[in-house]
């Protein structure tokens, strides 16, 4: 039997690859909404980041999350974004 490829992707924090299924993916939607994607299938641009709140925040200081979704991203959902990470950590 033929073995299945593990979709990985690269946390733009850390910058490190990671199996699919290990990171969080945050959404733009082209209403310019954003928000955690807690099941990975939203539609809009996507971008993924560790389960762990210093990528979070090594990827908000060096801007990576922000050139990621092209746009600036408000305070608050930063915010929220911070919970929906702390709870999955």
């Amino acid at each position: 039997m033929k073995k299945r490829k593990i979709p990985m992707r690269r946390c733009i924090g850390c910058m490190e690859h990671f199996p699919k299924k290990d990171l969080c993916r945050i959404v733009k939607t082209k209403e310019n909404e954003i928000f955690f994607d807690s099941t990975g299938k939203k539609n809009g641009r996507g971008t993924y980041i560790c389960k762990s709140i210093d990528c979070l925040n090594k990827a908000i200081k060096s801007k990576a999350l922000s050139r990621a979704l092209e746009t600036e991203i408000p305070e608050e959902v930063l915010e929220a974004i911070k919970e929906e990470i702390v709870k999955n950590e």
